[in-house]
């Protein structure tokens, strides 16, 4: 017996790196999955990958900064499981490391709408119908660059820092009402996040690793996702709001 057995599951960001190996480990356990990503064909390959699994994953491409998409994935995890039981919200993009004063509009609008706009349309969606439903659980994905400021650019750093303010006003209003809401904090992590990273501020990049203990390896997908469904599960049934540090130690420096 896994324990997600028969739960409604949506994972964002789940065509590669940490989303990916979430949806797959609620799958090992039984749930209900829908993975959610731009990528159909990653996501094609993530459902292959799962087909001898006890769960199962069911692959809907679309894009989070849209409602349609992020109330369309909700809607799906209903339909298949009959509920929806956990949100993971994981899709993020970075930001070149841009401080404040080479920010874009364009750059600033496009980091928002992935890492805040996107999640909080998800969770508005998925709020709703626990409401319904009794309870359920929400696990954002934020960065120890939602801690801290001295570890990405301007935009990263205020999107990151706007989800844990999220999922903490989250947690306390929706707690009479059996809904759970608390935040992951990776430090490091092997990931394509960097990819597409092609402009990246001399001086962002440069403060940062000047701040930075580099003689901390970077974690693993499977550290994140380990935690995820812990937080996920019933056994943190009395943990909301709260906001967990995964970066090896890099966040004590």
């Amino acid at each position: 017996m896994g324990r997600f057995d028969g739960k409604g599951v949506v994972v964002t960001g789940a065509s590669s790196g940490m989303g990916h190996r979430i949806a797959l480990d609620f799958a090992a356990e039984g749930a209900t999955v829908v993975a959610v990503a731009r990528r159909a064909e990653r996501l094609a390959r993530l459902v292959e990958e799962a087909k001898d699994l006890p769960g199962t994953i069911t692959a809907y491409a679309g894009d989070v900064t849209v409602a349609e998409t992020t109330d369309g994935m909700i809607d799906k995890a209903v339909e298949l499981a009959g509920h929806l039981d956990v949100l993971v919200n994981n899709a993020g993009i970075m930001d070149e490391f841009k401080p404040v004063a080479e920010v874009t509009d364009e750059l600033w609008d496009k980091v928002m709408d992935v890492n805040l706009v996107g999640p909080m349309k998800a969770m508005r969606k998925a709020v709703q119908v626990m409401l319904g439903q009794g309870g359920g659980n929400i696990v954002n994905v934020a960065s120890i660059g939602g801690i801290r400021g001295a570890r990405a650019g301007a935009a990263y750093t205020a999107s990151k820092h706007a989800i844990v303010g999220l999922t903490e006003n989250t947690a306390f209003m929706y707690a009479p009402d059996h809904i759970r809401c608390n935040v992951v904090c990776p430090g490091g992590v092997d990931t394509e996040v960097m990819n597409g990273q092609t402009e990246m501020s001399q001086l962002g990049i440069g403060r940062v690793m000047a701040g930075l203990d580099t003689s901390i390896p970077s974690g693993k997908v499977e550290d994140i996702s380990t935690a995820v469904l812990y937080i996920a599960s019933d056994d943190a049934k009395f943990m909301t709001g709260a906001t967990i540090v995964i970066d090896g130690g890099v966040s004590c420096n």
